[in-house]
């Protein structure tokens, strides 16, 4: 079956999905596989709860054949998975839209979801839900959207070169957002500069495709890599940005971040419910965003303020008179870091501040190393408690509390009695630090 084919049928059955316990009556199933999974086996099933047509690759469980003569329904391909991403670039085709995506080390998500609340005041837009942002997700992603879209927002992940560049020859992009570059999946990438590589391949399509760059201008390193592409619209702290703004320190800005917007767009303070000066630039680009795109100014600020944050992103929490920042939805030395330095910069004495933290995955031989720095970075203050949890922080010495998991530092934290404390819990997604709050 040729892919225009199957797009006739998608047209018929526009809703994709991969699992079978989310299928719906009349879905489109893709039996994807994998190391620990074969869709396949479940072709038939999804046939019989509902799926209009099952897209498989290699036989199903029960007897193909006469399966096949039965329902009609069972599409062969040679692969699903290029299947699933062949027909979301026939469905990508298909649209003269901006098609914006976002990648960088640290606050894609939240950067997506601020550029899509700021789109959405004005116009119909798609994106990404939640962290679909892989090989499976993305083209998910696109073929989720419908015909009458005005927008859509793509989030980009990678762990590895090359991923990102392909990526985008099923997404097209029009416009593209490097969040930052920082310490995250160093051992997939090979190292810093390997980040650098992989990341920049988004700039690399724009640039070859006369797209254009939503640059944070305080990054030497994406002002570097930026060079080159046809259009190029600036956003930072400086005079020389396109759209500028600072974070402002008012009553309430022990806790949540105030930006006041001083270039580019009418002057004043966008109160957002994000905790963290390291969130600055995710709220400056959605600013840029919106302005580049026509968005009236109380609309972008609006669409801002009204943005709160889940699942364990930048979330102020309060219990039993203690004030939670829980950012435990995934972590790296660059995350880890600023997440440290802004809570030392809460106003507050030391004696009323906890860390509780968790390892940080996926950074190869430099892991060690890195927990190391995490370490004496904390050292630097003053904390009234530290508790490290799993991980290479169980491998390197410090005088710390140390936990196996976060359900072990869980049991200590319901016992330790804590009142009118401030408290930061951060890990990577393996640490499942959310899970210390019970």
């Amino acid at each position: 079956m040729t892919t225009s084919q199957l797009y006739d049928i998608y047209l018929r059955h526009p809703s994709v999905v991969t699992d079978t316990r989310q299928l719906k009556e009349g879905d489109l199933f893709f039996a994807l596989k994998g190391p620990n999974f074969n869709g396949n086996k479940f072709a038939l099933r999804a046939l019989e709860s509902g799926a209009a047509y099952a897209v498989i690759d290699e036989s199903p469980e029960g007897d193909f054949d006469a399966a096949a003569s039965l329902t009609g329904r069972l599409i062969l391909v040679p692969d699903v998975l290029r299947a699933l991403q062949d027909l979301a670039l026939h469905h990508r085709k298909q649209f003269n839209i901006p098609f914006i995506a976002i990648t960088g080390s640290n606050g894609k998500t939240t950067t997506k979801e601020l550029v899509h609340a700021v789109l959405s005041s004005t116009y119909l837009t798609y994106t990404t839900k939640g962290n679909l942002n892989n090989h499976i997700g993305i083209p998910l992603t696109i073929l989720s959207v419908r015909p009458d879209a005005e927008f859509a927002v793509i989030e980009m992940g990678a762990n590895h070169q090359k991923e990102i560049e392909g990526y985008c020859r099923y997404t097209l992009p029009t416009h593209g957002i490097i969040t930052n570059i920082g310490k995250a999946h160093l051992e997939g990438f090979g190292g810093p500069e390997g980040v650098k590589k992989g990341k920049g391949e988004l700039y690399d399509w724009l640039r070859d495709n006369g797209g254009t760059a939503f640059v944070l201008i305080d990054s030497t390193d994406l002002r570097q890599m930026s060079r080159g592409i046809a259009h190029v619209v600036t956003y930072g702290t400086t005079s020389d940005a396109d759209y500028a703004g600072k974070v402002s320190k008012g009553e309430d800005a022990d806790t949540l971040l105030n930006v006041e917007i001083v270039q580019g767009a009418v002057p004043g303070i966008i109160h957002t419910q994000l905790v963290g000066d390291y969130n600055l630039p995710n709220i400056l680009v959605a600013v840029t965003v919106g302005k580049h795109f026509g968005v009236p100014d109380p609309k972008i600020y609006k669409a801002i303020e009204q943005y709160t944050p889940s699942n364990s992103r930048s979330q102020l929490l309060h219990n039993n008179g203690n004030h939670i920042i829980l950012d435990a939805y995934n972590a790296n030395p660059s995350s880890m870091r600023a997440a440290i330095e802004n809570f030392a910069r809460v106003p507050g004495d030391f004696d009323k501040k906890v860390l509780i933290l968790g390892a940080m995955a996926e950074l190869g031989p430099e892991s060690i190393h890195e927990h190391q720095a995490i370490v004496s970075l904390i050292s630097q203050y003053p904390w009234r408690d530290v508790a490290l949890v799993g991980g290479d922080f169980q491998k390197i010495d410090h005088g710390y509390r140390r936990f196996a998991d976060s359900k072990e530092a869980g049991h200590w934290l319901s016992s330790a009695g804590f009142q009118d404390t401030y408290m930061l819990i951060k890990g990577s997604r393996s640490s499942r630090m959310e899970l210390v709050l019970g």
